[in-house]
């Protein structure tokens, strides 16, 4: 996979691509290359160099790059919600609170309280 612009090398996309292969064949290719990476056969010479020589910083720096591309909150206001609602209130009192502040969850607390 290429670290400037997120390019894989591999056949079943390009060359061996055929019309009889399905999303979920393509999708098990992409989790069996991420899961056994060929670094002698790189798309990103730096990053196959690393994986080699330094093991420990190519696993860091790729729990680094998950964590800011590819992990999204599904539910933005999600920690806030589990928040107030432990103060005793509603999921649904909660979630229209928050909505109505604009996610503003000290403003939603006041709503709720008064």
């Amino acid at each position: 996979m290429s670290s400037a612009n997120g390019a894989i090398c591999l056949d079943v996309l390009k060359d061996a691509w055929s019309p009889a292969l399905t999303l979920k064949t393509a999708l098990l290719s992409v989790q069996a290359l991420l899961a056994s990476p060929e670094p002698k056969d790189p798309q990103d010479a730096v990053v196959a160099r690393q994986f080699m020589s330094e093991h420990a910083a190519f696993e860091r720096q790729a729990r680094e790059w998950t964590q800011a591309h590819a992990k999204r909150d599904v539910d933005p206001w999600a920690d806030k919600v589990a928040r107030l609602c432990e103060m005793g209130f509603s999921q649904g009192d909660v979630r229209r609170a928050l909505s109505d502040t604009s996610g503003d969850e000290g403003a939603a607390l006041e709503k709720l309280v008064g």
